[in-house]
């Protein structure tokens, strides 16, 4: 990532979701795959691919951030699991993943990366997906 300019979003990141708005951290994100309801939080800070790489308060505003988003997933979709995950090895931007998971998901109980092909949402089953996310979660 370039050490100057202002913050962007990683384009795969850009590529692979829809926007759903701005936390005080960071940007949520719904990943497009409709096999699993799969959002990714991004904090907003130039150059940071670790948590470490945030300052102490920002680390501790992205878990609170995490923890609100996973309590809005787990409640919109009665998952039995929630899997969270900050891994960036195809993407550097730190970005942590929340996927609520179902014992009869085609992954489990293994993680969802690579076990089954991404199944795009048609346009108004993500509008919906985005709108009860917007619903559930105070944005900033």
């Amino acid at each position: 990532m370039s050490m100057n300019g202002p913050w962007s979003l990683h384009p795969q990141l850009e590529h692979d979701t829809a926007p759903v708005g701005d936390l005080t951290l960071s940007r949520l994100l719904a990943m497009n795959d409709m096999t699993y309801p799969w959002v990714v939080l991004v904090p907003r800070r130039l150059n940071a691919v670790e948590i470490m790489d945030l300052a102490e308060p920002e680390q501790s505003r992205l878990m609170a951030e995490i923890a609100e988003v996973s309590a809005a997933l787990k409640r919109l979709t009665g998952c039995d699991k929630l899997n969270v995950a900050a891994i960036g090895n195809v993407v550097p931007q730190l970005h942590v993943h929340i996927v609520a998971r179902r014992r009869d998901d085609p992954a489990w109980p293994r993680p969802v990366w690579g076990a089954a092909p991404a199944r795009p949402y048609a346009a108004a089953d993500m509008q919906s997906f985005i709108a009860a996310l917007r619903g559930a979660i105070e944005l900033a």
